[in-house]
């Protein structure tokens, strides 16, 4: 990973408490001024930060994938969907299908997905950060501070 987005996911660390503050004011805000403020800053973090140079979601943790996914998987991979499931996923606890490991098994050793353009919705929409009702994710976007450094990012340039 470039080492600036490390810092990054270190500072996410650092400051959990404050962040955690800053959540709660967050969760105040009107919902269409937040979602505006979020998407601003979400084109602004992806214009310095590269998924390619980090891929630290496809490496630490796994996307909830629906049933659509697995059939568009299927028809990438030319196997069938029974077959992407007992070899790719498995049922969480919330019974919802996730990944048997980590790193993600399509992810390939320069960064890109092996099922890119069949990816799973979960994988397309990561970190969130650019949708509307920003308020219903607050707590995963959270959470998502300590592993994507854009999500880190918006959350530093909230604070100024």
């Amino acid at each position: 990973m470039n080492p600036k987005y490390q810092q990054y996911l270190n500072l996410a660390q650092s400051k959990k408490k404050e962040n955690k503050k800053l959540l709660q004011r967050l969760k105040k805000m009107k919902p269409k001024e937040l979602d505006q403020i979020i998407n601003d800053l979400h084109e602004k973090a992806f214009e310095i930060i590269d998924c390619l140079e980090c891929a630290n979601c496809c490496k630490s943790i796994s996307p909830v994938v629906k049933d659509h996914d697995i059939q568009k998987i299927s028809k990438s991979l030319k196997i069938k969907p029974s077959v992407v499931v007992n070899k790719f996923m498995h049922l969480d606890d919330e019974q919802d299908y996730v990944m048997n490991v980590s790193p993600c098994p399509f992810l390939m050793k320069d960064n890109y997905c092996e099922i890119y353009n069949s990816r799973p919705l979960a994988c397309k929409e990561y970190p969130h950060t650019d949708r509307n009702k920003m308020h219903q994710i607050l707590d995963l976007t959270l959470k998502n501070t300590l592993i994507c450094p854009a999500v880190c990012y918006i959350f530093e340039e909230l604070k100024s």
